[in-house]
């Protein structure tokens, strides 16, 4: 009896195609020969060799954003922060210098603050939302500036305008996280980012179920340059990751407009209730940077808002347990509500005093809405104050 050969037939064929993406699972891609290998490496013909390299689902959802985002040659990461380890580390040496906003998500702050400057590239945090601030940061060898159109936690709005014109005068790269706001609220590249970041966990995916992130750069010459450093790294995304989000994102647009429509409407009955302080959501009228919201996010508020409390951790706890049925987890953008305590979660290693500069107490919380009722949320909210206004 002839031995079989372990070696992939390929798909069978057939006149009808599948409706969703396979999911295709391989490590490894067999060419016909060294000169068909040498084609591919050479960029003459298109193929796949390993897929720390690159895959088919990786392609496929990088497309899908890259199409939302209005761009082309978008990468897909293994996480959010590999997305932006990719963009501070691929593109900047030893010796630069990076500028970031004073609110960013806690590991980017914590790169900014600790990672960077160990590997000697120095950093400075300033407030993105005054462009002369912004700009007493640079320096003659700032190299990038780092900034989030959206703050996590407190959803100031960035000045994004200013930031780019200041950024293209300077020479200086221009990276934009858009998790918080996505494509449907800004595109960055048309405000004049160089580099656009998404953790994909989060609103694009939207079920808690993936660890991916995506980044893009307007130009070849970037390009290349975040791939390689993604290659070489090994931020490799998984397949079965990508399939899940690209599945997710079918339904990105129905579910941003359902959570927004229902944060608003959160927003501004927590806004009237006792025993809340403040507050903030971009659309709202007392939002600090309402005009800003209106010109950048073109009046989209989105999903996420933010309130504090009266009282300190002990009030925090009480509405957090009492708030039955909303995950108190440190995410946002799943399909059910999330409900986030910075102090002891994305921002504690800030310090109270370095928090208390941010307006972080003990009794602020950020709330990513999900796809739940409005009025049952409301009513669950309710719970969580009356527990909270209960405490002595």
């Amino acid at each position: 009896m002839k031995p079989t050969l372990m070696r992939p037939v390929g798909l069978p064929l057939s006149a009808s195609t599948p409706v969703v993406t396979p999911l295709m699972p391989s490590v490894v891609y067999a060419s016909e020969t060294p000169d068909a290998l040498d084609a591919q490496y050479e960029g003459r013909v298109k193929g796949y060799t390993y897929a720390r390299e690159g895959h088919p689902n990786a392609d496929v959802l990088a497309q899908r954003i890259d199409a939302l985002e209005g761009c082309t040659g978008g990468i897909v990461t293994g996480s959010g922060m590999a997305a932006v380890t990719a963009a501070l580390l691929g593109l900047c040496k030893s010796g630069d210098h990076v500028v970031g906003g004073d609110q960013l998500y806690g590991r980017s702050l914590r790169m900014m603050k600790d990672d960077l400057p160990r590997l000697g590239i120095a950093t400075t945090l300033a407030d993105p939302t005054d462009v002369a601030a912004f700009a007493a940061a640079f320096r003659p060898e700032t190299k990038l500036a780092l900034v989030e159109v959206v703050s996590n936690p407190t959803l100031r709005i960035a000045d994004l305008a200013g930031i780019a014109e200041l950024c293209k005068a300077k020479g200086v790269l221009l990276v934009v996280d858009n998790t918080f706001t996505t494509p449907v609220a800004v595109k960055p590249f048309e405000w004049g980012a160089d580099v656009v970041i998404h953790s994909v966990t989060k609103l694009l995916a939207g079920h808690s179920d993936v660890t991916l992130g995506w980044v893009a750069a307007n130009t070849p010459e970037l390009t290349k340059q975040l791939y390689d450093f993604i290659v070489t790294t090994g931020m490799t995304p998984s397949p079965f990751d990508c399939w899940l989000a690209e599945r997710g994102m079918m339904s990105f647009g129905l579910r941003f407009a359902h959570a927004q429509q229902t944060a608003r409407k959160l927003a501004d009955h927590l806004a009237g209730q006792k025993g809340v302080k403040r507050v903030l959501y971009p659309t709202r009228d007392d939002h600090p940077d309402r005009a800003r919201a209106q010109s950048v996010l073109r009046g989209v508020g989105g999903n996420m808002l933010s309130f504090e409390l009266d009282g300190g951790r002990e009030q925090a706890n009480a509405f957090a347990a009492a708030a039955k049925g909303i995950a108190f987890a440190p995410t946002l953008g799943d399909v059910g509500t999330t409900l986030s305590h910075p102090a002891s979660s994305s921002h504690r290693a800030l310090g109270a005093e370095g928090r208390a500069k941010l307006g972080i107490t003990e009794g602020f919380f950020r709330v990513s809405v999900g796809l739940e009722e409005t009025e049952a949320l409301m009513a669950t909210f309710d719970d969580g104050l009356r527990a909270a206004g209960a405490v002595k």
